[in-house]
C-alpha cells in the first residue's frame, strides 16, 4: 500500500515563500511520475505542478508558472513544491499524488490512484 504525506503547510504573507513536501512509502517512487494539485473551498480540485519519473522536464499550471518549483528526490522518496511570492489565491489545500495510469494527461485527476491527505496552506493580503 502507497501512503504519501504532505508537511509543509502554513500561513503566510503576500509575497512570502513555502516548501511542502510529500513523502511517499514503498521501493519504486523513483518509477512514477508525481503531482501536485490543489482545491479552495467551493472549487474543484486543480492541477499545479507535475514531475515525471526521470527530472529532465517539469509542468506547471499557467497561474503558477515562474512562482513555483516542483522536483524529487529518489534517494529520499520525496517529492517537493516551492512557492514563490505567494498570493491570496494560492490558498488552498495543497495535495500530493502519484500516477497509476499513463494514459491520459498528467493534468487530470484520474490518471492519479494515490493521493495524501492534504497540507492546507493559506496566504493572507
Amino acid at each position: 500500500q502507497v501512503q504519501l504525506v504532505e508537511s509543509g503547510g502554513g500561513l503566510v504573507q503576500a509575497g512570502g515563500s513555502l516548501r511542502l513536501s510529500c513523502a511517499a512509502s514503498g521501493r519504486t517512487f523513483s518509477s512514477y511520475g508525481m503531482g501536485w494539485f490543489r482545491q479552495a473551498p467551493g472549487k474543484e480540485r486543480e492541477f499545479v505542478a507535475y514531475i515525471p519519473q526521470s527530472t529532465g522536464s517539469t509542468y506547471y499550471a499557467n497561474s503558477v508558472k515562474g512562482r513555483f518549483t516542483i522536483s524529487r528526490d529518489n534517494a529520499k522518496n520525496t517529492v517537493y513544491l516551492q512557492m514563490n511570492s505567494l498570493k491570496p489565491e494560492d490558498t488552498a489545500v495543497y495535495y500530493c499524488a502519484r500516477r497509476t495510469t499513463y494514459t491520459g494527461s498528467y493534468y487530470y485527476t484520474t490518471t492519479y490512484g494515490y493521493w495524501g491527505q492534504g497540507t492546507q496552506v493559506t496566504v493572507s493580503s
